[in-house]
C-alpha cells in the first residue's frame, strides 16, 4: 500500500442510469477519469431544494481521477448533466495499492 497523493474519488448523482452511463462513457473516453463505477441500485436522496425538503431516487457514480484532471472533469460533468446543480463531491485517496494507483495515474495522462 502506498500514499494516494494525487488520486481523487468524485461522487456524482444522476437522474437516471442512461444519464450516468452517458456521462461515465464520455469522461473515461476523454481521459478525464480512469474509471466510473455506476451503482446499479438506486440511492434515495433527501435534500433541500428551493426552500423545500425533497426526495428522489438517483443513480450514484463513483469516479476515479487525478487532482490535475478535476477542473476539466467538473466542467464536462456539468456540461453533460441534466441537473441545475450537479453533485460533484471530491474525496482524496489517502492510500491504496501501488499497482492500482499507478494505473489510475496513467489512465488520465494527457
Amino acid at each position: 500500500m502506498v500514499a494516494g497523493k494525487n488520486g481523487r474519488i468524485v461522487l456524482v448523482t444522476c437522474g437516471s442510469i442512461v444519464e450516468a452511463r452517458r456521462i461515465a462513457s464520455a469522461v473515461v473516453r476523454r481521459k478525464l477519469a480512469a474509471c466510473a463505477n455506476i451503482v446499479l441500485g438506486p440511492v434515495e436522496s433527501i435534500y433541500r431544494w428551493k426552500g423545500k425538503v425533497e426526495r428522489a431516487r438517483e443513480v450514484l457514480m463513483v469516479v476515479k481521477t487525478s487532482a490535475k484532471r478535476l477542473v476539466e472533469l467538473e466542467r464536462e460533468v456539468k456540461r453533460l448533466h441534466s441537473y441545475d446543480v450537479a453533485e460533484f463531491v471530491v474525496v482524496g485517496i489517502d492510500a491504496g495499492s501501488r499497482d492500482y494507483l499507478d494505473w489510475l495515474g496513467e489512465s488520465v495522462e494527457e
